[in-house]
């Protein structure tokens, strides 16, 4: 049980800060993305390699990658994670910060399928419901706009493969994340050197900021991790619905964004999902707890 609610704060931890980070990256919307991304990367290494240091735990980062099945784990899930990061800053800046919500919406749907595919979790019969409704949302804003919202599918679909890997990684929280880190620093410290001459947009305010995304990424990533190894994917998913609910109150109360009815059909769908998976789980849990052990 203590597990249980250590991996549900950490989880809800996690999702309020990637919730409210769009008002961070809003304040870099002058930066290039990819060079956001760059120092994102950098600093957040950094920022792990000083805590891991003092702990006396460097080494850890080295001995983690020395297997080749970890070490395959541990790239892919660099790149799951950088994708989505990049996809993101590049969303926000573009004032699309409705469709990031739209995907972190679907991507327990996502994290769903593939606990269900890879871990053998299955959902139950009210769970299964939910995530047909949440689906239907989906459909519906799909056909309302014409388009598929293909920013929302690769952020869900990039962050559940990710949630996969994570869960895979029998490692510390920290190290594993901060050899994801290291893994993109080669690319971001040449994408630096390559795109910006000089120190680019590294001055005065914007240094200051650019280093802040060290910490800002280094906290929800620790977090998540020890989240993805204490609770089923399902769980997860359920949890992850606040990240979204706090980016669609950004994008719609803060920066002013778009929001048809075809938003708000899709958008009331998911949210009604939300209720009837969440309650279920709840009344499910508290079935469980009823029951006395067997002697």
């Amino acid at each position: 049980m203590r597990t249980s609610l250590t991996g549900i704060l950490a989880m809800a931890g996690a999702c309020t800060i990637w919730g409210l980070s769009a008002i961070y990256y809003k304040l870099l919307a002058h930066v290039p993305p990819a060079e956001v991304l760059a120092h994102r990367t950098i600093w957040s290494a950094l920022f792990f390699a000083v805590i891991l240091a003092g702990r006396g735990r460097l080494s850890t980062v080295a001995h983690l990658v020395r297997g080749p099945r970890v070490a395959a784990l541990v790239a892919f899930a660099s790149i799951m994670i950088g994708a989505n990061w990049f996809v993101f800053i590049f969303a926000v800046q573009a004032g699309r910060v409705v469709e990031t919500s739209l995907g972190y919406f679907i991507f327990p749907l996502v994290s769903v399928a593939l606990g269900a595919a890879i871990f053998r979790e299955r959902p139950s019969r009210a769970q299964g419901i939910a995530i047909a409704l949440a689906a239907a949302g989906v459909a519906t804003l799909i056909l309302g706009l014409g388009a598929a919202p293909w920013l929302s599918f690769v952020l869900a679909v990039t962050f559940g493969f990710y949630g996969v890997a994570k869960k895979a990684i029998e490692a510390n929280a920290m190290a594993s994340v901060t050899a994801e880190v290291v893994l993109l620093m080669p690319l971001a410290i040449g994408w630096l050197v390559w795109a910006t001459p000089g120190w680019g947009a590294f001055t005065g305010w914007d240094a200051l900021l650019l280093a802040a995304s060290g910490p800002l990424t280094a906290l929800p990533l620790i977090l998540f991790t020890m989240a993805s190894r204490r609770l089923s994917l399902s769980t997860v998913g359920v949890i992850g619905y606040l990240n979204p609910t706090l980016q669609f109150l950004c994008a719609t109360l803060l920066f002013g964004e778009r929001f048809t009815m075809w938003h708000a059909a899709a958008f009331g769908a998911i949210w009604t999902a939300l209720a009837i998976y969440s309650g279920e789980t709840f009344v499910r849990r508290r079935r469980l707890r009823a029951v006395p052990p067997v002697t």
